[in-house]
This record gives structure tokens, sequence and C-alpha cells, in this order.
């Protein structure tokens, strides 16, 4: 045996060698985690869902697909949450667990895991400050970003974010909800009041209204140019000083100015006030505080429907990477159709403190994330499975779960904030090359995208899944070729790592006796057997779909 697989087994055997094998020790917190309280189980909204979706299915004349298997609910899980695979480790845990409603313990104790917050902070920030890199200086993602992450982390009210978010004062480093704003500073240091008016619409009541800046919608006759104008004039107020964000402040005898709008061709002296308005219901309105807050008051309302469907479904799309109404932001108007499943998501979060973790542990208990991706034979009738939510949609994994599950599949532990200091710094620098090199799938994200060319090239060919899967020290190929009692036993690990599932029975096949030639042949021909598999993993289709 070579000296690096020595100390490899020296190094690791005691800490991974039980993690490997199924009989092993793992980290009691997580391979048990907490019951859940008969207060905050969810069994009967789980239920009202599922009787819709029934219904739904049976009115739209489609058969749903069989249940998934328990690993592959667990992978999907993990990658709408984390941004990656599972680790063998957590794999190995949640098989080992037979306690009941192990499914929903397990979400909820991801939910309070910091990679969930830092992933998920990283893809609500994309809607509510785009992907630009923002004004210079007075705009810090970082800070929004580490924002976000703690509110999630404490599973924060969405209205007090929203409310906060809106209302923001304060230095963006210091207060840094105020990065929200401060991403519309333009070159002539003046808020883009049209920008904040649009991307509050879309993002908190899932609208898209932009159209209506400069005419009447052409699409929705309900949206008037006088409507955008009026939300905008909400931020007119605002702006951004040496001291951050705050309202324009006036002597006592002087009244504060009004957001004005030139027209086309004209100067200032024609200049037109523009007094705040909200297009429907007025009577959410507060009548007392700055113009910032009375609006966050009107956009959280208890009674706007539009708040709770908007981050249903946008937090649907998250989880499914497909969102229950397409585009995520252009939702139709809620009294235009009787109560459905957005409904049922949104009430159920208002009821219980409108929380995320709500909306998240109802999408994953229900039926429709539970379904197979094995849609019927037929391309017609898969389409409309699909379609219907009869069949869990296949959607290609975005840049950083790529890399995200590259990165994890080529260690056994899980990669989080316990891990070494150097694996972590790995993880960042390595994600980011490799988003630079894939390309970013933008603002508008929850859009279906093709895979290119040089995007499969750099799966097959690039330094990092070349790098991950290859047999070198503190590897998780050499932890695996090391540590696994037989050639049955590496193979069934190196699929879990990958693909999150054991593998067929031709597939054990076709490697097992690969292992057994290289036997014969040497050490260094198992090795390259070994990772041989792994890249064949990393590059199979499965791999890349979050099936």
């Amino acid at each position: 045996m070579k000296t690096r697989q020595l100390i490899v087994l020296a190094v690791l055997g005691l800490l991974m060698a039980a993690v490997v094998r199924t009989s092993g020790r793992v980290d009691p917190v997580q391979a048990q985690p907490a019951e859940v309280a008969a207060g905050d189980r969810l069994d009967e909204a789980v239920t009202r869902l599922d009787a819709w979706f029934a219904i739904k299915w049976q009115a739209d004349g489609v058969k749903p697909t069989a249940t998934s298997g328990e690993l592959a609910i667990f992978r999907r899980v993990s990658l709408a949450l984390f941004g990656c695979g599972p680790s063998l480790e957590e794999l190995r845990a949640f098989e080992r667990d037979a306690q009941p409603n192990r499914l929903d313990r397990w979400v909820q104790q991801m939910l309070r895991d910091p990679r969930f917050a830092g992933y998920f902070a990283r893809r609500l920030g994309r809607s509510l400050a785009g992907v630009e890199q923002g004004p210079f200086i007075v705009f810090r993602r970082d800070q929004l970003t580490d924002w976000l992450e703690a509110q999630l982390l404490r599973d924060a009210p969405w209205s007090e974010t929203a409310s906060q978010l809106i209302a923001a004062e304060g230095l963006w480093t210091d207060s840094p909800a105020a990065n929200f704003i401060t991403v519309a500073r333009q070159e002539n240091e003046e808020l883009d009041v049209n920008k904040l008016a649009g991307r509050t619409v879309r993002t908190f009541l899932g609208q898209r209204i932009d159209c209506a800046q400069c005419h009447d919608h052409f699409f929705d006759t309900r949206w008037k140019q006088r409507h955008f104008e009026g939300l905008a004039a909400w931020f007119g107020q605002a702006q951004v000083t040496l001291g951050g964000v705050t309202d324009f402040a006036t002597p006592p005898d002087q009244p504060a100015p009004e957001y004005r709008i030139i027209p086309p061709g004209g100067d200032a002296t024609s200049a037109r006030i523009v007094v705040p308005e909200v297009p429907f219901h007025p009577e959410w309105l507060p009548g007392t505080g700055s113009r910032r807050a009375r609006l966050a008051a009107w956009v959280t309302h208890a009674d706007n429907r539009r708040f709770e469907r908007a981050i249903a479904n946008r937090i649907w799309g998250l989880m499914f990477g497909r969102p229950l109404h397409e585009p995520v932001d252009d939702l139709p108007h809620p009294e235009d159709k009787p109560d459905d499943a957005l409904d049922l998501l949104g009430r159920e979060f208002r009821a219980r403190g409108d929380r995320l973790s709500t909306l998240i542990r109802m999408i994953v208990l229900s039926a429709p994330f539970q379904r197979s991706t094995s849609a019927a034979g037929d391309a017609d009738a898969a389409a409309r499975q699909t379609s219907a939510w009869a069949a869990f949609p296949l959607v290609r994994l975005r840049p950083e779960q790529v890399i995200g599950s590259l990165f994890q599949a080529g260690r056994v532990r899980s990669v989080d904030q316990n891990s070494h200091p150097l694996i972590r710094l790995t993880r960042m620098t390595s994600e980011n090359e490799f988003i630079e090199e894939y390309g970013d799938a933008g603002e508008d994200e929850l859009i279906p995208q093709a895979s290119t060319i040089a995007q499969m090239l750099l799966r097959m060919n690039g330094r990092f899944s070349r790098e991950l899967g290859k047999v070198d020290l503190l590897t998780g190929p050499a932890e695996v070729l090391a540590l696994s009692p037989d050639d049955s036993a590496v193979i069934e690990n190196s699929f879990l790592m990958c693909l999150s599932r054991r593998p067929e029975a031709e597939e054990l096949l076709h490697f097992q006796k690969q292992l057994q030639q290289a036997r014969q042949a040497g050490e260094d021909q198992r090795e390259a057997v070994v990772e041989d598999l792994f890249w064949a993993l990393f590059n199979s289709p499965e791999f890349a779909w979050n099936h």
C-alpha cells in the first residue's frame, strides 16, 4: 500500500470509517433531529394542499407519478436549501433515523443550519437587489446578504424583513437593509425611484408593472401610469447622504419636498407634482409615519393577498427550480380567480407569523414535491403531468448548485461551518471561479435555461471535476477507496456521494469487474478506476439535474 494511503488511513480511519460504513457513529445531533412539537405540525395544512392538487389532477385528467425514493427527496431538499447534494455522512445518518416524521424533522434542522441561511440569502438577494454591482461605496451586497442570513437564521417574519427593507434608514454598513435603497442611487447622486417602485411591486407583490412607467399597461388594463407614478412618489423624499439613507429633512416651517416629474421635452418649470397613492385599498395605509414606512405597512398588510402569494410563488420556485405560476413575478390579480394552491400556502404562512420556514416545510411535505420525475412515456401525457405538478419537474441545476455538488461529492463529511477553514476557503474560491467560467443565471434565474457546450465541457474537462474526483490525499475518492471494506462498498459509496442513490445491478456489476481486473494490475490501476467512476458520475445527466 502506498504511503499516501497509509496516511489517509492513519489520519481519517477513526473519524471516517464510521461514516462510510452503515453501522458507524455520526454526530448524534445530526443523526437524531428533535421531534416536531404537536403545535408545530403541518399535517392538516399539507392535507388541504394535497387535496387541492388531487382535485386538479382529476379535473385535468392526469395521473400522478409514484412517490420518489426517500434519498431522492432528501437530495432535492439539500439542493434547494444548501445549494449542493447531501454528503455521504448526512445520507447515512438520514437512513439510520427511524423515528416518526423524519423528513419534517430533518428539514427543520436544515432550516437552522447556517448553510441554508447563506445560500438562501444569496438567492433572495437577487430579487431584492438584482445582480449588478451597484453604485460604488454606497452599495454593499455583502452587508445585505449577511443581514438576510441573520433574518433567515432567526426565522424572522417576512413582513418584518420586507418592511425594514422598504423603510430602511441609516448607513448601508450599519443598517444593511438600507442597501435595498442605495442600489438605486444613480450617477447624479439621486435615487431612481422608478426602479425602487418597480422592484418593490415585483418582489413583494409578485406583479410586473414596469410597463406602466411610461404608459398604461398594455396587457393589464388595471395598471395605469398614474398607479406607477403614485407608487414611485412614496420613495420621492428618500435620499442618500454621507450619513446614509434618510428622508429629506426640512425646517418645521417649510413643507417637505414633493416628487416631481418633468414631461418629455420640458424643464423644471413644467414639472408636475405627483402625490403618493396606492392602486387599491388605500384604507390599508396607516395615518402616520414616514412615507416609506406607510408604504411598507400597505405592502405587508394582513389583508393583502398579493404579499403572501408573491412569496409563496417565489419559495415554490426556489424549492422546485420552477415557480407554481410563471413568470415568478407576474402573478394574475387574485380577485380574478378562486382560491388556489398559493392561497392555501399563504394562509398557513400568515397564520404562523409569515415565516419562510412554514412555506418551505409545507412544500417539501406536499405530494407534488415528492412525486417521481418518471412521467408517462407519451410526450404529450408527460407534459400534462409536469404542467399539473403531477410529476416532479426536471430542472437543470444552477451554476452554484453544480459546483456546490461537485465540491461536496469530493468529500465524505459535510462541508459546512464546522469544516476546516482551508476547506471552506477552497470551496468559496472554487465556487467563484467556477461560476465565472460557467456563467451566472442572472436575475431572472427561474426562467428555464438550456445548457451550453462550454458548460458541458467545463464539467467534463475542467480542473474542478478533475481535481475533486482525483484519488489524492484527503479527497473523497481517496477516503472511499481506503476505507470501504470491499469493491461493492467502494461503488455504492461513490454513487451515494455523487447521485444520492445506490447503483443499479448492471452498474454495480460493470464497476465490480473493472475493480477486480484493476486489483490484479496493481493499486495504481485501482485508483484509476475509482477516478474514472467519479468522472463518469460527475458528468452523468443525472448529476446536473434536480431529479
